[in-house]
């Protein structure tokens, strides 16, 4: 069992994040923020995926004032994502925004934070202080190593926001190579209590970002270490919330609803096409079913194990496979009924 750092609780919106709260997943949508009805259909269709929390880019005025017509359409909490112009935020938490996220490495003057700071604590509204590898460091200043200078420039904001007499704050600190992430993670997760928001940043198309994302954000969840993450693809927001779930599923923090299928990767030792059997129960299983673990194992090394594990599974022979249910082995079934008996005796099971 997995144990999570302690955290303050910040609620965003009605969802708590930090905690003994579920880690949320969260993304941000890739529409222009002034085209209202495509952003609300976006963040609906997010929505229906699972995505708890919605972030929207708001590089302009304009963009701004659509926040407040966007967040009547939607049913999730609404982040407004703010770089450079504290006017941006001031008018977000105006419209009447959930949270605010802000980028010390590009909101520097001291009086402006201050005014968006005091806007927020008047609106009972969050912030997310935000540092990125790219925008934290000056050109050409690398005296310090850049998970330092991230921790640093996050407790100094921190500090200047307490001072405020302001604590509704959640942090992270993103860079696009894993051990800078890491570093910079476990440092800040010593020095306060403030619940953090996971991810590795510009990770890329999402073959790849799916690899830096799993590695990343799942080795400090698995060290106890996160609160709500994105993924972050050059590609489909949807993809970045199936991605966030997988990740937290992997690591026992989420169950789905429906199937979860077990397969081994086969090798020389696979009498049977497990590739092919594999390929057609996945496009052919029930989707109103409650979660069932199933496996389909090729051969006698881990199938009959893994399949006496799961609630229902088939360990493969030469041309047929042994049929386990809740631990008991049912009955021989040759390859050729595989599929078909396999997906009978699923339906059955309620």
């Amino acid at each position: 069992m997995i144990q999570r750092r302690k955290t303050r609780v910040v609620d965003v919106g009605g969802v708590s994040i930090g905690g003994h709260n579920p880690v949320s997943v969260q993304t941000m949508t890739k529409t222009h923020t002034e085209d209202v009805d495509a952003t609300v259909r976006q963040i609906r269709e997010l929505e229906a995926l699972g995505c708890r929390i919605i972030r929207v880019a708001v590089p302009t005025i304009i963009a701004a004032q659509c926040l407040g017509a966007i967040k009547k359409q939607i049913h999730i909490p609404l982040v407004a994502d703010i770089h450079f112009g504290h006017h941006l935020a001031l008018e977000a938490i105006a419209q009447g925004v959930d949270k605010i996220r802000i980028n010390p490495g590009n909101m520097k003057d001291r009086n402006k934070v201050e005014e968006v700071v005091k806007a927020a604590k008047d609106k009972g509204i969050p912030i997310r202080i935000g540092v990125n590898s790219g925008s934290v460091r000056a050109e050409g200043d690398d005296r310090e190593e850049l998970p330092q200078v991230m921790v640093k420039t996050v407790l100094k904001y921190c500090e200047h926001f307490e001072s405020l007499g302001f604590r509704d704050i959640i942090l992270s600190l993103k860079a696009s190579d894993i051990p800078s992430t890491l570093d910079a993670y476990r440092s800040i997760a010593t020095q306060c209590d403030y619940p953090l928001h996971l991810g590795v940043t510009a990770a890329g198309p999402p073959s790849l970002a799916t690899i830096k994302s799993a590695i990343g954000i799942g080795t400090l969840l698995s060290e106890g270490i996160g609160d709500t993450l994105r993924v972050s693809y050059t590609g489909a927001s949807e993809l970045e919330v199936k991605a966030g779930y997988e990740i937290l599923e992997a690591l026992g923090f989420y169950k789905r609803g429906g199937t979860e299928l077990i397969s081994c990767p086969t090798c020389g030792r696979c009498e049977i096409d497990l590739v092919k059997i594999v390929e057609q129960i996945t496009q052919r299983l029930p989707k109103d079913k409650k979660h069932l673990q199933i496996a389909i194992m090729g051969c006698v090394v881990n199938g009959p194990g893994e399949a006496r594990e799961v609630d229902i599974g088939i360990a493969g022979g030469k041309g047929f496979g042994f049929l386990f249910k809740k631990g008991e082995k049912v009955r021989k079934i040759p390859e050729d009924r595989m599929v078909e008996e396999l997906l009978e005796e699923i339906a059955r099971m309620t």
